[in-house]
């Protein structure tokens, strides 16, 4: 699928698989091998944002992915996200899309929405809250409605 039916159709918290059709080179090319894993991957999305225009400049609707978080001892030193914009030339894929009674919480940043964290239950969600400890963030229930668009404006997900 295309990045403007990511836009379109996939829930936040969905996992996209992304490619650009060529096959993985041999490990052996490690420069060619890590050139490769930036193009083809997986991550969670994160953020949708809508075309902004302001007096310098305009920039085209966009989403994000968060791919990973590195760290050591349960700490997080560094995270992965990317963001791609509807012009993107990969190719997109849903892998899995959150289930009935999941819970997401996210945070209003500006006038869009961002995924902090996709929880199993309503419990789960308010327990990880509680350690995170972020003051602004909501819970939203995933529900079956956004579940079962498959089919948006006749435009099928894959």
């Amino acid at each position: 699928m295309s990045a403007s039916l990511v836009l379109d159709i996939a829930p936040l918290g969905s996992l996209i698989a992304y490619a650009d059709g060529e096959p993985k080179p041999p490990a052996r090319f490690t420069k060619k091998l890590a050139a490769w894993e930036r193009r083809n991957g997986v991550g969670r999305l994160v953020r949708k944002e809508p075309a902004r225009e302001r007096p310098t400049y305009t920039s085209p609707p966009c989403f994000t992915l968060h791919e990973g978080n590195f760290g050591q001892g349960g700490i997080i030193l560094v995270t992965v996200m990317r963001t791609y914009g509807i012009d993107s030339d990969l190719t997109f894929r849903v892998i899995e899309r959150p289930r009935v009674g999941q819970v997401r919480v996210v945070q209003d940043i500006g006038d869009n929405v961002e995924l902090l964290h996709l929880a199993e239950n309503r419990e789960a969600a308010e327990l990880w809250l509680a350690k995170a400890g972020y003051s602004r963030a909501r819970l939203e229930d995933v529900t079956a409605d956004e579940v079962g668009a498959d089919v948006v404006e006749g435009r099928a997900a894959a």
